[in-house]
């Protein structure tokens, strides 16, 4: 299957508006979105901004790119459904299961930005999170009869015709006042913090997977965060799952290589560039002098990698000579190096 793996920047906006707007990848100009079975959108609130209760037909991961955001959360898988409130901060990341009711709010006084990446197999639209509404100018409700709504709700035809119409904003909206909700529980129960882990673990990369956290089995997804230093690289590596990547920071250059040991990508990136990493293909990176990070979702909720290094100095010395045809001594030394 042939894949174009062209890093682009969102291509679409799907809503615009005093309090913020939806961006996504359409297959239109991202068309890997569609053969990869991926998903990809951007949120930007501004302050007071609000994104309306809603929920998506595909599973994706949050991740903080800038500012503060308060978060409601309502499980479907419940019996007895409660709100959870949460507060993210940047940083943070926050799996979002499909089905799951959800709004988001802007309380602080600079712009939030949130990027969502996840799979699609299960979308209306291929490559885009298809989002249902509970309130608004497309709100589900808007479909039933106003007898249907009263009956249901126990209104009357008036109330019935309030509830379904006073919102005319169809998914963000500005609030004038503060939301007067508070958090209700422990942030680390919906959230992974991938910041604070990577800066604790001293590593250039930070993956959760289901082995983890049980947020990410939830979703059957995993979060990483990269972050290379100025001019270092990212070692040639494969996966077993298809990769998801964000440029969040900085810039550097990708390369992709597919069956047979072709290349298939050689490209410059920057901030807001969408990259995917097909199942097995070989990936690195090289970070410019500003340095790179990068926000990535795997397909799976527990992806095997491994660097081609890694396998090289696995392999007995004696089978890295005969497979790379060169002597013992640059054996010796490639090993050393790793």
């Amino acid at each position: 299957m042939e894949f174009h793996l062209q890093p682009q920047k969102a291509d679409t906006t799907i809503f615009e508006g005093e309090g913020g707007g939806y961006y996504a990848w359409t297959a239109a100009k991202t068309p890997v979105v569609v053969e990869a079975v991926i998903g990809a959108g951007k949120l930007v609130l501004q302050p007071q901004g609000f994104a309306l209760p809603h929920y998506a037909d595909a599973s994706k991961i949050g991740y903080v790119i800038q500012g503060t955001c308060t978060v409601g959360l309502i499980s479907p898988e419940s019996d007895n459904p409660q709100e959870k409130v949460v507060i993210i901060n940047k940083g943070d990341a926050i799996p979002c299961p499909k089905g799951t009711v959800s709004w988001w709010f802007n309380g602080g006084d600079s712009d939030l930005t949130i990027i969502f990446l996840g799979e699609t197999t299960q979308s209306y639209t291929p490559g885009l999170f298809d989002y249902f509404l509970l309130t608004g100018a497309i709100g589900m409700l808007r479909g039933f009869s106003t007898e249907f709504i009263s009956k249901a709700f126990g209104l009357s035809h008036d109330h019935s015709k309030l509830l379904v119409e006073s919102q005319s904003n169809a998914l963000i909206l500005k609030i004038d006042d503060h939301l007067l909700v508070k958090s209700n529980c422990k942030k680390e129960e919906h959230a992974i913090d991938l910041d604070a882990m990577l800066k604790q673990g001293g590593s250039t990369s930070v993956e959760i997977t289901s082995r983890d956290s049980p947020l990410v089995d939830g979703v059957g997804l995993s979060p990483k965060l990269v972050r290379l230093e100025p001019e270092t690289v990212l070692d040639p590596y494969y996966s077993m799952a298809h990769q998801v990547i964000y440029v969040t920071k900085g810039g550097g250059r990708v390369q992709i290589v597919g069956l047979n040991g072709a290349g298939v990508l050689d490209e410059v990136v920057e901030e807001g560039h969408l990259v995917v990493v097909p199942k097995f293909f070989v990936a690195a990176f090289m970070a410019t002098e500003e340095g790179l990070e990068c926000f990535c979702v795997s397909t799976s909720p527990r992806p095997s990698s491994m660097e081609i290094g890694a396998a090289y100095k696995a392999l007995s010395s004696s089978v890295l000579e005969v497979a790379l045809n060169v002597s013992p001594d640059l054996v010796k030394n490639i090993k050393s190096q790793i």
